[in-house]
């Protein structure tokens, strides 16, 4: 099926590993021309040359940027325009917060996990939503999680300022669609990454077990039996950003072997 994204400018943040690195590596595999960044440039750098040896012929970038920091990400989108001369996808993604309880959390942790979650997000919306309006359209997409739809034990901030977010993408799925801007989510459930290790290692740590028991409490609760790839959770978030969905804005797509068990 074709995507219909040759040519088009996708920038994907905090994707030097991860769920974001997949996503990256899905857009240059289909043809996209790809910016990704990382807080190291480093890293950024060398996921941005893993994918070009991986998808032969494809275009990617690696910028230094925080997007936890306002300045950084007005500098992302600018240097990501200048590289490619224009913008049509935006992939909203960043670091989770911290795991922990109501009562084991602080009161600066809550200001933290906003910045990084939500007010990262809202600054790249406004960076990037005045470039992808003179493209004449595009697409928005943030990466969430499951626990927007069922609140998951030891996450609380996650599941807090998570919300925020699928209400900021609510929001612009209206206030956009004149422009022909599309704004989507993407929640995906329990997924082998370094960020899903260090959840398990930090309720193995709380509960005095192994990581590998802890694997095997949440794939239990898995209708599908396992936890899934990165690669499979990159199709489904490339489809919704791409032409190919062009008549889908406004939802959360569940990406998450079922373990969701909400009905909407």
């Amino acid at each position: 099926m074709d995507l219909g994204l040759a040519n088009q400018v996708a920038l994907v943040t905090a994707a030097s590993r991860g769920l974001g690195a997949a996503v990256a590596k899905r857009f240059a595999v289909e043809g996209a021309k790809v910016a990704l960044c990382s807080r190291d440039l480093a890293r950024a750098q060398a996921a941005a040359a893993r994918i070009r040896n991986e998808a032969a012929g494809a275009q990617v970038v690696g910028f230094k940027a925080d997007v936890a920091v306002p300045a950084d990400v007005d500098a992302l989108v600018q240097q990501t325009v200048e590289h490619y001369g224009r913008l049509d996808i935006l992939i909203v993604n960043a670091g989770g917060p911290p795991a922990g309880t109501f009562e084991t959390l602080k009161p600066e942790q809550w200001e933290q996990a906003a910045q990084l979650t939500l007010m990262s997000a809202v600054q790249l919306c406004y960076a990037a939503i005045p470039h992808i309006k003179r493209q004449g359209g595009g697409s928005l997409v943030f990466i969430t999680a499951f626990l927007v739809r069922q609140p998951t034990a030891n996450l609380t901030l996650s599941n807090t300022v998570r919300m925020a977010t699928i209400g900021l993408m609510k929001t612009l799925s209206q206030e956009m669609a004149r422009y022909g801007i599309r704004s989507n989510a993407v929640a995906p459930g329990w997924t082998a990454t370094e960020r899903v290790d260090e959840i398990l290692a930090s309720r193995a740590k709380g509960n005095h077990t192994t990581v590998e028991e802890e694997a095997a409490k949440v794939v239990a609760d898995i209708p599908m039996g396992r936890m899934g790839k990165p690669e499979e959770f990159a199709e489904a978030a490339v489809f919704l950003a791409s032409p190919a969905a062009s008549y889908i804005t406004g939802v959360t797509l569940a990406i998450d072997g079922g373990i969701t068990r909400a009905t909407l």
